[in-house]
Order: C-alpha cells, then structure tokens, then sequence
C-alpha cells in the first residue's frame, strides 16, 4: 500500500492483493519503522456503519474508513477509486482519494510490479508514461 500526504489531501494506493484483503478482511495495515523504534502506522478499513470515507489520526496512525459497500462494488469492477471530502470543524475540507494501483508504463528497475492492476494505457503505442 502507497500513502501519500499533501495538505489537506490523502490517496492510498492498494495492489490486487490488498484489494481483495480489504474486501474480505476489512482492513489493511502497513507500517513504516524508524530510528529509536518508533513507527508510523496507515490502515484501511471497511466498515458496515460508515456512510462516507473518513480519515482519523490517532497515536502515530491513520485510519482510512471506506463504507464496506461501496469497498465491495469497487473490488470486483473497474471502478478505479473511492473518493470523499472529509469537513472539518473549522470549515476546512480533508480530499481522501484510495485507489487501485496500477503497474507502471515503463518497467522501473527494482519494482516489483506483479501484484498491481493492469495499466490502462497499457496498450498505447509509445509505452511511455506514469504510474
């Protein structure tokens, strides 16, 4: 899984694996360790009383709750994304974007691509591109 933060702006990026983990678990988990033992924890998670995507942070975690239907209907279609718009208190607005992630255009040296979706511009004529 691939997190990534920018202001007020959250987007996971789930291989096939963690996909169908999320849909028949409910949640998945990753952890980033560093110096001095500490760690920093991200998880998503689906949830049968959730109505919107919403994010919590709590000791060093952050939690992403999707509604489990919707988790559902995304894992077995070509739905590539669950989005939401999260309000805060103060009138700001937290973007949460989880999507499935697709293998790069162009073989990266060192990335183990096998687990991820099907790029699809995969059939382009160039091959080039982003992931």
């Amino acid at each position: 899984m691939k997190l990534r933060i920018r202001d007020n702006s959250i987007r996971l990026r789930l291989t096939r694996g963690e996909v169908d983990q999320l849909r028949d678990e409910g949640l998945v988990q990753a952890i980033t360790s560093f110096p001095g033992g500490r760690e920093f924890r991200y998880e998503v998670e689906s949830s049968p009383a959730s109505v919107n995507p919403a994010a919590f942070l709590s000791d060093n975690k952050v939690t992403v709750r999707l509604p489990e239907s919707a988790v559902g209907a995304w894992a077995v279609s070509e739905q590539v994304s669950i989005t939401g718009e999260q309000q805060h208190k103060n009138g700001e607005q937290l973007s949460i974007l989880v999507e499935k992630d697709f293998a790069c255009l162009a073989p990266r040296e060192g990335e183990d691509e096998s687990d991820m979706y099907p790029h699809p511009a995969q059939s382009g004529e160039d091959g080039e591109g982003q992931c």
